[in-house]
């Protein structure tokens, strides 16, 4: 389960790694508006359309910071979609920004409290097509 828009280049690689089959849907989460930090107000502004029941699921997020969507996500899965197992997994993490104490399960980097923005990660929804991942320093 891919969390949009964040998540779609890092899943889409990471796919192409799984050598079982796997059917992808993505749910739309939000806490930023235009701003560079998290407001802290989670919504889901787009749910999946799957029937996850008695499904194993893998959560991918492009980057976790202060952990609030995803302990969000987590306890909206748990409760509401019946899931059979719940994993979760990030390219970029962000320890010291976080407000919440969540387990996540499979993390590529940790990274500093620093803007971050490509392969998937955008400043006001622009640079997420950059085939990298570069610190933004705002003068």
């Amino acid at each position: 389960m891919g969390l949009l828009k964040g998540s779609v280049v890092f899943l889409s690689d990471l796919v192409k790694e799984i050598n079982t089959p796997v059917i992808i849907d993505f749910m739309s989460v939000s806490s930023y508006g235009s701003e560079t930090v998290s407001s802290g107000d989670v919504k889901i502004l787009k749910d999946t359309d799957l029937d996850l029941r008695g499904k194993h699921v893998l959560i991918v997020e492009d980057i976790i910071d202060t952990g609030l969507t995803l302990e969000h996500v987590i306890r909206y899965f748990k409760e509401s979609k019946g899931v059979k197992t719940l994993k979760t997994c990030t390219l970029l993490s962000k320890p010291e920004r976080r407000k919440v104490n969540i387990d996540i399960d499979y993390v590529g980097f940790d990274v500093p409290d620093k803007f971050v923005i490509g392969y998937g990660l955008d400043y006001d929804q622009k640079y997420r097509n950059l085939p990298y991942i570069a610190v933004v320093v705002f003068e």
